[in-house]
């Protein structure tokens, strides 16, 4: 597990895709595992400006985000592939048929999760972007998530409801459950990004790098991963001892 801190979200972000830039130039076929909410977008954006000044192409790249809202209708604002095409994938030259997303909206649930477990079986992930809930949580495996599991129907913990409900008109409008690539899912990717930003992913930061490794703290069974890189800012990094 490799760790970098960086005086500003600025500069993590900069940094960030330029490493993501040079692995799109590098494997132009790369699968790339993507993540919503608010802590990746700055990504996005600094993506979407190295595509349009130094062309780097999405043509023949595949994309597999983490999870989706369950019960949302189509095109709704708050669902992640509305969120996905809106923040990112409008913007560069990527074939929208090579974006996957799990559906919240299909009736069989249960086949939906198969289907995107036999997906990912078909391509493996070269990088996994991953987010942190103040939980600890990735994807939306909460704690006490298994650590083999695959893709699942969860119920979100109230403390991911509360984070979200900014998102939309009131607590009534947030979603209770979610479709989310299983830890054990994640733990497949060739390579995984985690990244933490501000004073209230430090408490998770620290569980995660130097607590134990135990489903009370999702994250931290990124400890056992071969190939983890984590980016945190001064806030998210604030309470590491090292």
């Amino acid at each position: 597990m490799k760790v970098f801190i960086y005086d500003t979200k600025e500069d993590l972000f900069k940094d960030l895709a330029n490493k993501y830039s040079k692995a799109i130039k590098n494997n132009p076929k790369i699968n790339l595992g993507l993540a919503t909410g608010s802590t990746p977008v700055p990504l996005y954006e600094e993506l979407i400006k190295d595509h349009k000044e130094n062309k780097t192409s999405y043509k023949d790249v595949k994309t597999f985000n983490l999870d989706e809202y369950i019960g949302l209708p189509e095109g709704h604002e708050q669902s992640y592939r509305t969120f996905m095409n809106n923040i990112f994938f409008n913007h560069i030259d990527i074939n929208l048929e090579n974006t996957n997303i799990p559906s919240g909206s299909v009736k069989d649930l249960a086949m939906e999760a198969f289907r995107y477990d036999k997906l990912l079986e078909k391509n493996q992930i070269d990088i996994q972007l991953l987010g942190i809930g103040t939980n600890a949580h990735i994807g939306f495996n909460e704690p006490g998530s298994k650590f083999d599991s695959n893709t699942i129907i969860v119920e979100l913990a109230q403390e991911t409801r509360d984070a979200n409900v900014r998102f939309f008109d009131n607590m009534d409008e947030v979603p209770t459950t979610a479709i989310t690539m299983g830890i054990g899912s994640i733990l497949k990717a060739k390579k995984i990004i985690l990244v933490a930003t501000g004073d209230s992913k430090a408490e998770a930061i620290k569980n995660t790098i130097e607590g134990p490794i135990t489903t009370d703290v999702p994250a931290s069974i990124l400890q056992a991963h071969e190939n983890v890189e984590i980016y945190l800012d001064k806030g998210a990094s604030k309470l590491l001892s090292k």
